[in-house]
This record gives structure tokens, sequence and C-alpha cells, in this order.
């Protein structure tokens, strides 16, 4: 028989789930897992030197069953002398408020209680009962559901409880203030979920109740198999049993070395995404670390943009973790993200010309643009637009005469002086991205940069007349996305042009001028990294 103690204690130093003075809240629903995971914990709270508190959520369903679930955990907990939360939730109409299954429902919410007793507590932890059944169980169902390595990896025995999209809207208090709570706890980490159990099987489990004399109560509803996970309990795994009788823990060691393998890849990914990121929501990634755009602070846009040449170099295997990592970096969750969303994302932005998009789960798209792949809200901005754009949060000085060439883009700025010009073509210049200056009005130093917080225009034809540079922006209808992009030829606080879009007052071509600056932009070949290349 399964020493059920001396597991958990292997399990607990194996993967560091306890350290000496932890404040746990434990999950105790009145089941022979949570009972016999709150029984361990107890025997060795002298060992970890633990703060144990007890919680049990109420779900507002099976009637007098759950009653006495709730009575019997409040009482089992003064009896072995325990400080306890117990608190009741509608789950049924929290499910058809938020339209979603009743077992997620039921998730989400339990979590999100957990992790607010957690904050109010101090909690270091929270400990939850899964077990190694529930492990073949959770593998099997991502397996028949199309999941890639990261749901095959199953449950982790520990994860941070900001990995579940599950703070909202299921709390009593705002996010913010949750946050905060779980956010400022002694160790200045957010609770780390647990499970001590997880390789232990659940026959150990119910032997180890029955030899220490703990009565579980008995939940009926995990009978009923309207519910996916226990028809596969109670139906597909008994089948596959006749197959391999072992195939419960053949699938938790299958659990196992995808997991191990997913660390490897992870490592891979993040080296991957310092060299294919252009920016994230508004701030520009700089060798793996991130620089504030022009605007000060990120943007609502809430998008990834990958350098689309170096992207498509990746392996499959890469190309695929870095479009599941900006979802989850958009939306802080990947459970509705399956293998066949992200596969067809990775075919699009490999393949698709500019102006394709793929749709992704939870309100987001994959655009491609030209020279980049953008990951952000569906609908938001469309394919970024065929003209020039600035990824560069720094000035970029513009000599003249001289080639200024845009980061991270197919596009330069040709600088020249004209000592001869027809003022009349001038005036008629068709070309938006083609203008021409009064040199001597030119305030130096010139450079190329993005929008600052505050900047004001004197747009040409206005008598002097200043504006805001961001309304001025919204008028001419540029989307939000590309906003933060727009390049603008300026010396300090003083814009002198709107590129592609209008000229600053008091710089423009007249009957005084004696020298003329053309500047224009030209697109030229892409190189993988992104700099112009000048061969001849």
């Amino acid at each position: 028989m399964t020493d059920v103690l001396n597991q958990v204690r292997r399990t607990i130093e194996a993967y560091g789930l306890l350290a000496p003075g932890d404040g746990v809240v434990v999950g105790v629903s009145g089941g022979p897992d949570s009972l016999c995971l709150l029984s361990c914990l107890l025997r060795l709270r002298e060992q970890y030197d633990l703060r144990l508190h007890v919680a049990h959520l109420h779900h507002g369903a099976r009637g007098a069953d759950a009653d006495a679930d709730a009575e019997f955990v409040a009482a089992l907990a003064a009896e072995w002398g325990l400080e306890v939360t117990v608190e009741q939730q509608d789950v049924p109409a929290l499910a058809r408020a938020h339209k979603l299954a009743f077992e997620e429902t039921a998730r989400r919410v339990r979590y999100a209680f957990l992790a607010r007793v957690a904050g109010e507590i101090g909690g270091h932890k929270i400990a939850v009962g899964h077990n190694a059944d529930d492990q073949a169980e959770t593998v099997l169902m991502h397996f028949l559901r199309g999941a890639g390595p990261t749901g095959l990896r199953g449950m982790l025995p520990l994860t941070p409880i900001t990995d579940y999209r599950l703070l909202t809207p299921f709390l009593h208090q705002p996010t913010n203030q949750l946050t905060n709570q779980l956010t400022n706890q002694p160790t200045n980490n957010p609770p780390i979920l647990i499970r001590p159990l997880l390789e232990i099987p659940r026959a150990a489990i119910e032997a180890y109740c029955a030899a220490h004399a703990l009565t579980p109560r008995f939940d009926r509803s995990n009978l009923d198999t309207t519910y996916f996970r226990n028809r596969l309990r109670h139906e597909l795994l008994p089948l596959l049993e006749t197959y391999n009788p072992n195939v419960r823990a053949r699938l938790c060691h299958t659990a196992a070395v995808v997991a191990a393998d997913y660390e490897l890849l992870a490592q891979l990914r993040e080296r991957a995404w310092a060299e294919v990121v252009q920016e994230v929501n508004g701030l520009r990634e700089v060798n793996g670390s991130r620089e504030v755009n022009g605007l000060g602070k990120v943007n609502g846009s809430r998008a990834i943009v990958f350098d689309k040449v170096a992207w498509r170099t990746l392996p499959v295997a890469l190309q695929r973790a870095t479009l599941r990592q900006a979802a989850y970096r958009l939306r802080g969750s990947l459970r509705d993200v399956d293998f066949v969303h992200v596969e067809h994302a990775r075919r699009v932005g490999l393949t698709g010309e500019t102006g394709a998009q793929a749709t992704l789960p939870m309100g987001l798209a994959l655009t491609v643009g030209y020279g980049t792949l953008t990951v952000g809200d569906a609908g938001d901005a469309g394919p970024p637009p065929d003209e020039p754009l600035l990824w560069s949060a720094e000035p970029l000085p513009v000599h003249l005469p001289g080639t200024t060439s845009l980061p991270r883009s197919e596009w330069t700025l040709q600088a020249e002086m004209l000592e001869e010009w027809n003022a009349a073509q001038i005036a008629a210049n068709p070309d938006p991205w083609t203008a021409y200056f009064d040199a001597d009005a030119l305030a130096t130093p010139l450079v190329l940069r993005p929008r600052h917080r505050g900047d004001r225009f004197r747009p040409q034809g206005m008598g002097g007349h200043s504006v805001k540079l961001s309304a001025f922006l919204i008028n001419l209808k540029i989307p939000r996305a590309w906003r933060d992009h727009v390049p603008l030829l300026a010396a300090g606080d003083e814009i002198m042009w709107v590129c592609g879009r209008r000229l600053g007052e008091g710089v423009t071509v007249g009957p005084g001028t004696r020298r003329v600056a053309h500047l224009r932009f030209e697109r030229t070949p892409f190189t993988l990294t992104g700099e112009t290349d000048n061969a001849t």
C-alpha cells in the first residue's frame, strides 16, 4: 500500500511546494482528497512551521447536501483547532449570467475565492487535493480536445495563481484591490497553487482515509455522466483499461515527460521572443527588455508586433510557442486557445500576404503587415498601413543632406538640398510622402520621432494656431494602434511635418526662400535584421 504521508513529503521536497513558515490556505470540500490533504498537512505542520487555514466554498447547488458539506468542514476545522472561512456563492446563476458551463464557472469561482482568502490572511500557498487519477483524466481530456504541449503537461505541482484568468468577474471586491492584496504578501509574490497529492492514486487516498478514521462526504454529482469529466472517468477510462490496465499511470508518465520537455521549449521561446518581438502593448522590445514608447505609457491597442522576416525563420515549434505567448500576454489565459487555433494563425503568418488575418479566441486576431505580424484585438486596427511607420522610441537624427533608415522597416528618409527649384511643381506636389521646406526656416537639430505626451502642432494654413497632436491624428482617422508610430519631423518640441499628412506653419517654400530642403520617403530592400540593404 502507498505510504501516503511519505509520498506527500517527497512531492513537497521534489517540487519545493512548501517553505518554512508558509501560510497555507487549504481548499476543503469534505471529500476524500481534501480530507487526506488536510490531514497530511496537519501532520507536517510542525516540520514546516505551517500556518494552516481551511477554506470551503458552498456553490449554491445540491441543496441540503451542500449545506451539510459546509457544516461538516466548519465542524472539522473547529475540532482540529484550525481557522476556517466558509462562503456561499450562487454558481448556477453566475454560470447563466456569464454564459459559462457550470463546471467551468465553479472552478473559476472556487479559485477566485481561495485567492481572496489567501490575500486576506497573508497566505503564501493555496493547497488543493488533485490526485494522480485527476491528472490522468486531465491529460486525456486535453488530448481529446487537441491540446499541444502546454495542455498535455496536465496539472503542475505548483502554479502561480495569477496564471489562472479567474479573478474577475467572480470577486466581491475590485480586481485591482485583490491584485494589490495578492502582490503585497510577505514574500512580495502572489500565492502559489500547490498540489501535494498529485502523484498519489485515488485508491491510496481512500485507503488512507479509512486507515485514519476519516469519513468523507459523498458528492453524488460526481456520478452524473452529463458532465464531460465524469463521463470520461466512469466510461472511457475503464474502457481504455481493458487495453492497458496501467493506462492511468501511463497518462501521468506522459504528462511528466511533456512537462520536462516544455521547460526547454519555454527557455527557447524566451530567447526567440527577444529576437522577433518589436513591440508589446506600446512598449518597444530591446534585447528582451522594454522601453516606453513616445507616449510614456502603455497604449490602448493591446497589440504585440513581431518582425515578420525573423519570425518566419523560427522553427515551427517556436512559431507556435511565440503565438501562444502573445495570446497569453494579451489576455492572461490560454484556456480557450487550442492547437487548431494556433496552427491556423501560424500558417497565415507564414504564407499570408499583407492584410491577411487569422482569428484567434478571446477576441484576438493575427494580422500580416509589411514586415510585421501583429497579434491584437480583432478588428481594432486592421493591417498596418502601407506607409512608413516609426518603431523606434528614440529620436533618429536627420541630416541635410543624408539618408535616415527607419529601424525594422523597409523605409528610408532621403534628404537633399536644392539650389534650384520650380515653385509651381512644389505647390502641385501630389506625393504626401515627399515634402519641400524653406531650409533656412527649419529648426535644428532635426529628428524623426514618434509623438510625445502633450505634443502640439501648428498645421499649415491655420494662421499659426496650434492644436493638440492627439486630436489632429484622431481627426485624420488614423487608427489608434498606429498613432504612436506616425513619424514626425521635429526639432525639440516644434513639429515641422506630420509625415505623410501635413506640413507645419512657417517652414513652407515661399517667395523669399533662398534654399529648399527636399525630403522624401523611399522603400528599400528589407533584410533579416531589419536594416536597409545598401549593397550595390
